[in-house]
């Protein structure tokens, strides 16, 4: 099973499509992430847990 679908495949079990929601939506998510580890570390050195 295919991972990402291409625009010019025509099989329908894969996972994500190759757009720019999908893109956008990738996005946003990892910057998310990022963000809360971010704060996470930023409060255990404030907090002294570190």
């Amino acid at each position: 099973m295919p991972v990402i679908k291409d625009e010019d495949s025509d099989r329908e079990d894969y996972l994500f499509q190759d757009d720019k929601k999908t893109t956008f939506t990738a996005t946003f998510v990892i910057a998310a992430l990022v963000v809360l580890i971010a704060a996470v570390i930023i409060s255990g050195f404030y907090l002294g847990w570190f």
